[in-house]
């Protein structure tokens, strides 16, 4: 028998959940448990709780999610709620029925009002309004983080939950209308420079200002956070306080972000604005002055962060396209 903790990550194809088990096996750990959507559903509350009952792992971490940018969750609302729903309320509780002890949710910074004092601290959660735009999305991880704290409160289960900034790198979604800020604009830049086109247009004004951390750096954090002796963490976690953030510290304008891609990936062109689209939250910083104070600071700066992205989209993307 291993002697160590047989680990399951949901969600190990996407960009946070293979960040994960890569950091994991860095660490020398090999007893960790991976299923693809097509093996395992994982909105089928059944088909979990049977993949629990048969495996019962020691550690859960819940990466596995519905996600996309502000056109994909302007489309499809039912989806990003239901689904996100369905995931995590079925694995947090079929973690509990097979006694699993620790398991770590992973949220987003959209959890936060879009009116809120930057940079957002934990005690801002439910606290105003949420940005429109992605409020299926939000609702859902605000209900995982409750699902989390309420487990704990009536079990005594040691369920985390930690809330990232705007993530990127290898394994981003690349998609035309469906990705991120970034992975869009390493694919919008990239296509011009093959085209030698003359100008690149970018959607909204510019002017908000977004914070991302390279995927790697939340990965070791949500490592960090799993492996936080309880009771050094419970010192940082109570009710309305049971998550935490995860950032890099600083923030730059998507002005600035186009400009730094550009000259990352060696574009000559022109780039242009086009304010009528929508910007969505003006500024979204982390305050993550609790997980700095816990012993975690990020590592990978934007410009070299940017650089291994662009290196995995050419090597793993680019002749898709």
């Amino acid at each position: 028998m291993s002697s160590q903790p047989k680990i399951y990550v949901a969600g190990h194809r996407g960009m946070v959940g293979s960040a994960i088990v890569r950091t994991l096996q860095a660490q020398g750990l090999t007893n960790i448990v991976t299923r693809t959507h097509a093996e395992l559903d994982l909105t089928d509350q059944a088909a979990v709780r049977n993949f629990f009952a048969a495996e019962i792992p020691d550690h859960v971490y819940l990466a596995a999610a519905k996600v996309g940018g502000i056109h994909a969750n302007n489309t499809y609302p039912a989806e990003f709620i239901y689904q996100n729903l369905m995931i995590e309320a079925n694995i947090i509780q079929a973690s509990h029925a097979s006694d699993v002890q620790k398991l770590l949710f992973l949220g987003s910074s959209c959890i936060y009002p879009k009116a809120v004092p930057q940079p957002m601290r934990e005690d801002a959660l439910l606290t105003g309004v949420l940005e429109s735009t992605n409020e299926p999305y939000a609702i859902a991880k605000i209900a995982g983080i409750k699902l989390c704290e309420s487990y704990n409160r009536q079990y005594r289960r040691d369920y985390r939950s930690v809330m990232p900034t705007n993530l990127y790198g290898p394994g981003d979604n690349y998609h035309p209308e469906n990705s991120h800020v970034i992975p869009a604009l390493i694919r919008r830049f990239h296509e011009a420079k093959q085209n030698n086109a003359p100008t690149v247009t970018i959607w909204g004004s510019g002017t908000p200002k977004r914070e991302f951390l390279f995927v790697d750096d939340m990965a070791a954090a949500s490592v960090h956070v799993m492996n936080l002796d309880k009771t050094t963490y419970d010192q940082h976690t109570q009710p309305m306080l049971s998550h935490i953030n995860v950032g890099c510290g600083y923030d730059i304008t998507i002005k600035e972000l186009a400009e730094t891609i550009s000259e990352v990936i060696g574009y000559q062109g022109e780039i242009t604005f086009e304010p009528s689209k929508p910007d969505g939250t003006p500024r979204k910083l982390m305050d993550s002055s609790r997980l700095n104070a816990l012993g975690w600071h990020a590592n990978v700066s934007l410009e070299d962060g940017l650089g291994l992205a662009y290196a995995d989209f050419k090597k793993n993307h680019a002749i898709q396209i």
